[in-house]
């Protein structure tokens, strides 16, 4: 594990050549980095910045998020903290923000309006421009013109070969084989736009500002239906009614949306079963079950 001495160094010649002047760091307190890395407040003079790590990360692991950041921050749509730097050392890669002094409590309906915004900014295909993570779990993101098969070959099918993988019964694999031969006719020609999503949307990764400016962050951003970023926030809650209420004034959800909610739901539940372990396993099963209780 590197030390905190040998990170500072490595991050002040990294923000050296991206700031192209020299910076002289003082590591001022750890700070809630959440189940997947750690993080500190760092400062040069006057300049604050947040940054992240993680010792032993899979590789590019944060130019990918910074690049995330850079794509929604040029879409004008909501804040996003920007990516100052990135950098490895020893195994151990770091990302540096801009610090930003947030609250989790702010107007929930100008968060749904401004998520609305992102959406309708659109591409001719869904993926992305590289692979990135979602956690620290690779998410492959090969452009496709069929939304169906993305989901399947680049979502679902990736986190069922890694719960098989890890030994899981056989209930949620042969199953699981099931649900993604049925993906047609759950999706019920479901055609939707290549949106711009965060790809991750749980509660912890919004906040607002002093002002009352939504701020989202730790993106696995990725062009696809806006559906999921909705189901996603609906998983683990932490999004009021204001929010959704000014997010289906801009860009109202389809009825039929109530049955793929819990099919993008299931990407997330299986991705916390491979990182976290078999207390998932039961609801991802029910997820499961209650999908092909649709199946004719």
């Amino acid at each position: 594990m590197i030390s905190k001495a040998s990170l500072l160094e490595s991050i002040e010649s990294g923000l050296g050549a991206s700031l192209g002047k020299t910076v002289d760091l003082q590591w001022v307190r750890d700070l809630s980095g959440g189940d997947i890395n750690q993080a500190a407040l760092i400062e040069s003079g006057n300049n604050k910045w947040f940054v992240k790590y993680r010792n032993d990360a899979p590789r590019g692991i944060f130019e990918a998020e910074a690049l995330a950041l850079a794509e929604m921050s040029a879409a004008h749509c909501i804040r996003v903290p920007a990516a100052v730097g990135w950098g490895e050392n020893n195994n151990t890669a770091w990302l540096v923000l801009e610090y930003l002094e947030l609250t989790s409590s702010g107007p929930g309906s100008l968060l749904g309006e401004q998520l609305a915004a992102l959406h309708n900014v659109t591409n001719d295909s869904f993926g992305w421009s590289q692979n990135n993570y979602i956690g620290i779990t690779p998410q492959l993101n090969q452009r496709s013109d069929n939304w169906v098969e993305f989901w399947r070959d680049c979502r679902l099918e990736p986190q069922f070969n890694m719960a098989k993988a890890a030994g899981y019964r056989s209930r949620l694999i042969d199953r699981g084989e099931r649900l993604l031969a049925s993906l047609d006719q759950l999706m019920q020609d479901h055609e939707p736009a290549a949106s711009l999503l965060h790809g991750d949307l749980w509660a912890g990764n919004k906040a607002y500002t002093p002002a009352g400016q939504p701020v989202i962050f730790d993106p696995a951003s990725y062009y696809g239906d806006r559906e999921t970023d909705i189901a996603m926030t609906e998983l683990f809650g932490g999004f009021d009614a204001e929010f959704y209420a000014a997010y289906q004034a801009h860009s109202p959800l389809p009825d039929s949306y109530r049955l793929r909610r819990n099919l993008y739901k299931l990407y997330h539940v299986l991705n916390h079963l491979n990182l976290f372990g078999a207390s998932y396993l039961s609801r991802s099963e029910n997820i499961i079950d209650g999908l092909l209780a649709h199946i004719q």
